[in-house]
């Protein structure tokens, strides 16, 4: 029998996890980059590695053990990285931005696990030994279970959680402000016409740089969202294809609207956990013969569902679902 009340309450569990808030945070920092000021961004991963070994080396090998300055360091470890990728970049056309954070990307990760680094990244291993001073914080009692409804978390995970989505709040207000002010309608005006944008005497170089900077740092604070609902750092999980999951939860929610990367996170995580859980459920229920596909193959399948379903949206509504297809014309940057 399959049981379809733990597998819808897992699904709804897993759109409020401390994952579905990283996803809309590294989702939110390249609709910045991209859908509000035309930045070409497959790297976004690497910004995402920044903030979470700026975060966990603070409290490790810098032995700061204070959480504030973790932060703070992760964001000017993202900061670096957007001013590093910004400054040789982005006076040529989008397409080079492009090419060089996906390479940029990688050459953090193979970094991070170099064996040269391990002393200090932890190597291939990565790091886990630094979520103490985070969980001191806990107003929650650790070893408690809290939850209702469908939602179930235990004290240590509920504090990732609520700091999470309080920090979504914030993001996404800021966003919205900055966006609907005077330097939120330049970034839009150099996205559809750079040049137009510098006959009326505006910095399109700084302007796209400051774009760059904000959407990193963006995806710097998924990365300590992620180490800290892990607690631990694993380089290896900083692979480039990371990114295009990223662009896929805003392409789902629509590129250039504020709340879309919530929605397309939240929808995603759903798609993602319901796939696994049915059809686990349907090969150890026997529906599903083993000869066809085992419980251990079920992850590939729920990324083919999910590339299929994205091909789709494409093809019958690429703006996604908040989007319009102005802002997806790509061909017209």
């Amino acid at each position: 029998m399959i049981d379809w009340g733990f597998i819808f309450e897992q699904s709804l569990t897993q759109a409020i996890d401390f994952n579905a808030i990283a996803f809309v945070l590294a989702a939110m920092g390249i609709n910045v980059h991209f859908g509000y000021a035309g930045l070409l961004n497959f790297g976004q991963i690497g910004f995402v590695a920044m903030g979470a070994y700026g975060f966990g080396l603070t409290l490790t090998w810098f032995g700061i053990p204070n959480v504030f300055v973790a932060v703070l360091i992760g964001i000017l470890f993202s900061v670096f990285f957007a001013l590093l990728l910004g400054i040789p970049t982005l006076r040529l056309r989008a397409d080079y931005l492009a090419i060089v954070t996906i390479a940029a990307a990688e050459i953090v990760r193979l970094i991070a696990r170099s064996t040269p680094l391990r002393p200090i990244t932890g190597g291939a291993e990565g790091l886990n030994q630094f979520i103490g001073p985070f969980r001191d914080l806990n107003p929650f009692n650790a070893s408690a279970t809290y939850g209702f409804g469908p939602f179930s978390y235990r004290g240590t995970q509920l504090f990732v959680i609520v700091v999470g989505w309080i920090l979504v709040a914030l993001v996404v207000l800021l966003v919205r402000q900055l966006m609907g002010s005077p330097w939120g309608r330049v970034v839009k005006a150099i996205r559809e016409d750079e040049d137009a944008a510098r006959a009326l005497g505006k910095n399109a170089y700084w302007y796209k740089l400051q774009a760059l900077i904000l959407g990193g740092v963006l995806g710097g604070l998924a990365g300590m969202v992620l180490a800290a609902g892990n607690a631990a750092i694993q380089p290896d999980f900083f692979a480039a294809p990371q990114t295009f999951l990223f662009w896929l939860v805003l392409i789902l929610g629509g590129v250039g609207r504020v709340w879309s990367p919530v929605v397309g996170a939240v929808l995603y995580w759903i798609i993602i956990t319901f796939i696994r859980n049915l059809g686990r459920q349907l090969v150890s229920a026997g529906l599903v013969p083993t000869s066809i596909i085992d419980t251990s193959q079920i992850d590939q399948i729920q990324f083919w569902i999910v590339g299929l379903s994205l091909a789709l949206l494409m093809v019958f509504r690429p703006q996604g679902i908040f989007g319009s297809r102005e802002e997806m014309a790509l061909d017209a940057r």
